[in-house]
């Protein structure tokens, strides 16, 4: 049988097949010696190879193969240095919500974010979320932020998820396609897709005054079936975001931005750090480069994972 993974709760998972039957599968023990270092072998999305088995009266599954991924979205494990968490496969656009303050969300993570999902080829779009609760000023911010992302390319909305602000645009972008949302604790994610889709009533949570941060809602990644014909992963809130597995000399080529300049750069394996002739160098003196974004390239390319978490997350 094959199915959809719906669900994983680490050693279980709900697996959906094409006529909506569901079933609770394990998977074979070889998956997790065949070198996978992924802290999850099977994610939310995967498309299985399953047999049934009954005990005690029970019909539960055995996956036995996972289907070729079209792509996935995945991150260093917080706790396991040496090892990845694949949060979700074969999706078709990534949202990512974005919050100003309550809690903050930083430009190194949004661009560590954008990095992975033009590395394994997923659309994006920042949504930046809570509109109704700014003040001028904080609004005339987050335009700044959505004009400096747009600049590049990418789509940017302004949405409130408590108002209905432009939740229909999203509605619209989701139709006949596999959408993941993610984000830290407390952006809205549940909150959106409640919006979206008021029947699912998704948990949510306030925020922590103390530390203005999220309290966590969702403990794991759930692929949800909505009534307009879309799909949607709800993903647990993300702190850190570490990139995995790419080469210093290709990661220019996931800043969009930079890889259109590469040609004009003297040198062809220019990492635009301290090379001659550099086009991106140029560009960053005449401000037509994001400072936040060369930044962002810089601690990725010198590895900085634990000191961005550190100093990005202290306050948390």
């Amino acid at each position: 049988m094959t199915g959809t993974v719906y669900k994983s709760t680490g050693s279980w998972y709900i697996v959906k097949t094409d006529n909506n039957k569901v079933y609770e599968c394990r998977i074979k023990g070889k998956f997790r010696i065949k070198g996978i270092k992924s802290t999850n072998p099977v994610a939310v999305g995967d498309l299985v190879d399953f047999t049934l088995e009954t005990k005690n009266d029970q019909e539960t599954g055995v996956i036995e193969h996972i289907h070729e991924r079209q792509n996935y979205i995945i991150r260093k494990s917080v706790n396991l240095s040496k090892q990845t968490h694949i949060i979700a496969s074969n999706i078709d656009v990534v949202f990512l919500l974005v919050t100003l303050n309550n809690p903050p969300t930083f430009t190194a993570f949004i661009d560590r974010f954008l990095v992975t999902a033009e590395a394994y080829g997923i659309k994006a779009i920042l949504l930046f979320n809570k509109i109704d609760t700014y003040d001028e000023e904080e609004l005339l911010e987050i335009k700044y932020l959505a004009a400096l992302y747009r600049e590049i390319g990418y789509e940017c909305i302004g949405i409130s998820a408590k108002t209905g602000k432009n939740v229909d645009k999203v509605k619209e972008m989701m139709i006949d396609k596999v959408s993941m949302f993610s984000g830290h604790s407390g952006v809205g994610k549940s909150t959106l897709i409640n919006a979206l889709e008021p029947g699912l009533s998704l948990k949510t949570a306030e925020i922590s005054d103390q530390h203005q941060q999220g309290q966590h809602t969702t403990t794991f990644a759930e692929m949800f079936d909505l009534s307009f014909n879309a799909k949607i992963i709800d993903t647990p809130g993300i702190k850190g975001f570490g990139i995995v597995d790419m080469e210093k000399e290709e990661l220019g080529g996931y800043f969009p931005e930079f890889f259109e300049l590469k040609p004009e750069c003297k040198f062809n394996n220019c990492l635009h750090v301290n090379e001659p002739k550099c086009a991106v160098k140029e560009a960053l003196d005449n401000e037509e480069i994001a400072w936040s974004r060369y930044k962002s390239y810089l601690q990725m390319l010198e590895g900085e994972e634990e000191h961005y978490r550190k100093n990005t997350y202290d306050e948390e």
